[in-house]
């Protein structure tokens, strides 16, 4: 099983670019690109939070397991 990241998903349900969220959350687009597409082993809990302040979510509305999965490699945000 691997976490999966629909950060991509809220995105679009908040119809905000991902350019704008980085800016908000105070990271890199070039980090944000590789939370979105799953190429991270981990998120420190205060760029999370700060992903769902600017989202108006939850963690959990980010965040999925994917069944059967084996994990992938990847660096921490």
């Amino acid at each position: 099983m691997r976490i999966v990241v629909t950060l991509d998903v809220m995105l679009a349900r908040r119809k905000m670019k991902a350019k704008d969220l980085a800016e908000r959350v105070g990271i890199t687009e070039a980090n944000l690109s590789l939370l979105r597409t799953g190429k991270v082993k981990g998120v420190r809990f205060e760029t999370l939070a700060k992903i769902c302040e600017a989202l108006e979510c939850k963690p959990s509305d980010l965040l999925d397991i994917e069944e059967g999965v084996p994990l992938s490699e990847g660096g921490d945000i």
